[in-house]
């Protein structure tokens, strides 16, 4: 049975408590409200096409955060958030259990907690990291699922129940869209996700990220195939039209 889990889950199994991320970086101003550090953790489940981070997709990969690192990396987060610390990646839900603790001690310091995260995992773990959470940037790729895995290759259907989650438990969430030419961008699968989430009051912002081409050159490096090649990154007038469409069921949408 242990031979058909995927990575991810066997190094939860054999090593639950430790955790492994990428970088810190300082001075964030993208990911959550004012100035920010944010800490990359590794691992992904969706392993979208044309995510622009395909080095933290192992969860293998990067520096491993155990009981020696455990203070070293508390200590530079505490001193560098500002305005709060956001952890992003990657899926730092595939490593819920590891972060409680940290998360704790961040808040026992009155440090703004934020989450990016696709919503595609849930267990007794994750919901304990959420509560620990201050502001969730839910990741929905797409809304219409056979197009949600035309893009990540999983289904979308654990997205939209965190999201219920969250709206339930009175959790703030910012919905972060990017918006892929021909993959993201159909009216008709926006007007869908604001028609299912209009009257959510959960919800603070929705962000609509551009579609950019500047990870083509990891993919390269680490001797991936990048799979979106030829598609073109989006043109004013295409923000624009989805900006516009996104407002018709949303007071607060950003062009990120």
């Amino acid at each position: 049975q242990d031979l058909m889990m995927p990575k991810w889950q066997k190094l939860q199994k054999g090593n639950p408590c430790k955790m492994r991320y990428h970088n810190i970086t300082k001075d964030d101003m993208l990911n959550g409200d004012g100035l920010r550090a944010v800490l990359w953790v590794a691992g992904c489940t969706h392993k979208c096409k044309g995510c622009h981070n395909p080095v933290t997709w192992d969860i293998e990969g990067g520096i491993p955060f155990d009981e020696a690192a455990k203070e070293e990396l508390f200590e530079e987060l505490k001193k560098d958030y500002v305005s709060g610390v956001t952890f992003s990646g990657g899926e730092p839900t595939l490593q819920a259990k590891a972060l409680i603790p940290l998360f704790q001690r961040l808040k026992e310091q009155n440090i703004h907690i934020c989450i990016d995260t696709n919503g595609s995992i849930w267990n007794e773990e994750v919901e304990e990291l959420l509560k620990w959470t201050d502001l969730v940037l839910l990741d929905i790729k797409e809304f219409n699922n056979v197009r949600h895995r035309q893009l990540t290759e999983r289904s979308n259907e654990q997205t939209i129940r965190t999201a219920e989650w969250l709206e339930k438990n009175g959790k703030p969430f910012w919905l972060r869209y990017v918006l892929v030419p021909g993959y993201s961008s159909f009216e008709e699968d926006i007007r869908a996700l604001g028609e299912h989430f209009k009257n959510y009051h959960m919800i603070q912002r929705v962000e609509i990220l551009p579609y950019h081409t500047l990870g083509v050159h990891k993919y390269e490096a680490m001797g991936k195939e990048y799979k979106l090649n030829g598609i073109k990154e989006n043109t004013l007038e295409q923000l624009e039209t989805a900006k516009t469409l996104f407002g018709e069921y949303f007071n607060t949408v950003y062009l990120n």
